[in-house]
């Protein structure tokens, strides 16, 4: 999955495939997660918030499964 860069203390990386509407998140010490069933607008949310930490912890922690890759 293609991953861009975001500019954040926590996450280095976000990715989506639309098809699986599966998240896919680095975080800047290297760990990977996938998220499931997460809807391609929560994505969008994220790229474009100005804070992704603050909307990683509000709309995805903890709401969507996971597991890490």
């Amino acid at each position: 999955m293609d991953r861009t860069q975001i500019n954040s203390s926590n996450l280095a990386e976000a990715g989506y495939d639309a098809a699986s509407s599966t998240l896919e998140l680095m975080f800047v010490d290297g760990r990977v997660y996938q998220y499931f069933d997460v809807p391609e607008h929560v994505y969008s949310g994220l790229i474009a918030a100005a804070s992704a930490g603050q909307f990683f912890h509000q709309q995805i922690r903890g709401i969507y499964r996971f597991a890490r890759i």
